[in-house]
């Protein structure tokens, strides 16, 4: 028997995910993090923000002082 299963798109989905504690990433709002956490899942946060805190035009702008 294979650990793995089809699934309708084709893929495979692998038992040992499916029937094992969920690991999250959590990147940007550390709150969802911290919500994990403490609901005792294993969490890494990541803490990124939109470059120029999200000014498109701004980022424009830094962007040309790395060119």
């Amino acid at each position: 028997m294979s650990d793995q299963n089809d699934t309708p798109a084709g893929g495979t989905i692998s038992s040992e995910l499916l029937h094992s504690p969920p690991r999250v990433v959590n990147v940007g709002l550390a709150v969802f993090a911290a919500d994990l956490d403490a609901q005792d899942v294993d969490v890494v946060h990541v803490d990124w923000r939109p470059p120029a805190g999200g000014d498109k035009d701004l980022a424009r702008l830094l962007s040309m002082l790395t060119d």
